[in-house]
């Protein structure tokens, strides 16, 4: 018959992930004529207890490259955004104050969508964040009743039969 014991040990207690559509917009100096080009770099994000949802505050830096003057130069526009994510996580066990957030990137921010408008770049942003919520959680094992047999240690003790043969073997004389 097992009996069980707990162990008290860190684990990941919540566990979760999302897609966010975002859509923004930017003004060059002069009217763009053609997107050539639209891309993201530097996305940085951390998340954080907010009550009993994560918030992840984020920022990544857009780049257009776009034509101009009925196509016949271009220029790249540099802007960063920031961003804020609230997620509802599915805990299995209640929250404590030393609990750790980890914020995984699962797509990297890419640009789905981007058209000009009256002058304006407006372009759409798809991200996938996982979150992660570690803390202390119990675990119960199964252990046995029986004890195990100890094992035998042998001390290091020469038998006589050894210690002859040594004496025998063994050159003394083996430094001169």
């Amino acid at each position: 018959m097992a009996n069980f014991r707990e162990i008290v040990t860190k684990a990941v207690i919540g566990k979760g992930k999302k897609t966010f559509t975002t859509t923004n917009s930017i003004t060059p100096d002069v009217k763009p004529t053609t997107i050539l080009g639209c891309w993201v770099i530097n996305h940085n994000f951390k998340g954080t207890k907010d009550g009993d949802k994560i918030k992840i505050d984020g920022s990544y830096d857009i780049n257009v490259w776009y034509s101009y003057d009925d196509n016949t130069k271009t220029d790249v526009i540099r802007t960063t955004n920031n961003y804020q994510e609230l997620v509802q996580l599915t805990r299995k066990e209640e929250l404590d104050s030393e609990e750790e957030i980890v914020v995984r990137s699962l797509k990297q921010p890419t640009v789905v969508q981007a058209d000009i408008n009256d002058g304006t770049i407006v372009y759409t942003i798809e991200k996938e964040l996982g979150v992660e919520i570690v803390g202390n959680t119990k675990v119960k094992i199964a252990v046995d009743e029986e004890e195990e047999e100890w094992d035998a240690l042998d001390d290091g003790k020469l038998d006589e039969e050894t210690d002859k043969a040594i004496d025998e073997e063994v050159e003394e004389n083996f430094l001169e």
